[in-house]
């Protein structure tokens, strides 16, 4: 079972330099796995779409919280750690044209030295999604296209370049450098609750992070996906699983219970506090308990 954590969004903390680098060497120095960026490019006040992972249908960050392109945060961190993964949970993949976003991912993967890996989502405020140019109604079709065009610019086309297309991307000949450092690409796992998302992930991810789920929802979407899985002649078995956890209060028998029912990652939330020296004592007791350790 690998650890990642997610900062304290809420607070605005992840948008402070001083901040976010002492926070991202502790937990990297504690032997967490990642680091873990959430996005919104904008909030729009008053939003009718119904927040799907809190009972209130509203989500729990302010409409004026300081929240980071998690790209360009990435590339911050990448200089100032050496070994964690930095992932996110998740991008909004309609709100990004997908032959620049494949350029800013394999961008920031290379100068991370092979360290980035992405969740993907379609978005869930249609606010946001209008906002940045995309229609909600083609989210899902536009974000299978991102993920198979991204990959096709990532591959080694030769001399002639990649060609791709698609009801919404079309290219050809086209050279797309750096590539990201890894030959395979940068890992996209698919993140959401739904069975769309449960089976995209089946059909063309590298991994899954059901969010918000009930364990027998949780183990129908597992299943849902490894469905997909084969049907795409796929190895079910080569898509990671995350899920979430909080880490003030993460058990034992629950990391437990998750690792007997094959997750392969826990992506812990933190308190919502701009405390460092407190959240810094949360990170290293866990890890402690846990036993932990970074790499020499």
């Amino acid at each position: 079972m690998e650890f990642g954590i997610i900062p304290p969004v809420r607070t605005g903390a992840t948008a402070d330099p001083e901040w976010m680098t002492v926070f991202a060497r502790h937990v990297e120095a504690s032997g967490f796995e990642s680091l873990v960026l959430v996005e919104h490019a904008v909030v729009i006040s008053g939003y009718t779409s119904t927040y799907p992972y809190a009972p209130s249908g509203r989500m729990p960050l302010p409409d004026d919280c300081r929240i980071p392109d998690p790209l360009d945060l990435m590339a911050f961190l990448a200089a100032v750690t050496d070994r964690i993964t930095l992932a996110t949970g998740v991008l909004v993949v309609p709100n990004h044209q997908p032959v620049v976003l494949a350029k800013r991912i394999a961008t920031v993967d290379v100068l991370a030295h092979g360290r980035v890996r992405m969740c993907l989502g379609v978005g869930w405020m249609e606010e946001e999604l209008r906002a940045t140019g995309a229609d909600p109604r083609t989210r899902g079709r536009r974000m299978d296209e991102t993920i198979e065009a991204m990959r096709v610019l990532w591959a080694d086309s030769g001399p002639e370049g990649a060609a791709y297309s698609g009801e919404f991307v079309r290219f050809e000949h086209a050279h797309s450098f750096p590539k990201p450092a890894r030959p395979g690409g940068v890992p996209l796992h698919i993140g959401g609750h739904s069975e769309a998302a449960a089976r995209r992930a089946g059909r063309l991810g590298d991994g899954f992070q059901p969010l918000g789920l009930s364990p027998g929802d949780l183990a129908l979407r597992i299943g849902q996906m490894r469905e997909a899985a084969e049907a795409a002649e796929r190895d079910p078995a080569a898509i990671e699983l995350s899920v979430s956890g909080y880490l003030p209060t993460t058990t034992e028998d629950e990391v437990a219970a998750a690792e007997a029912a094959g997750i392969d990652r826990m992506l812990l939330s933190t308190s919502m506090s701009q405390d460092l020296d407190g959240l810094a004592d949360e990170v290293s007791a866990f890890a402690t308990r846990f036993g932990l350790s970074a790499p020499g």
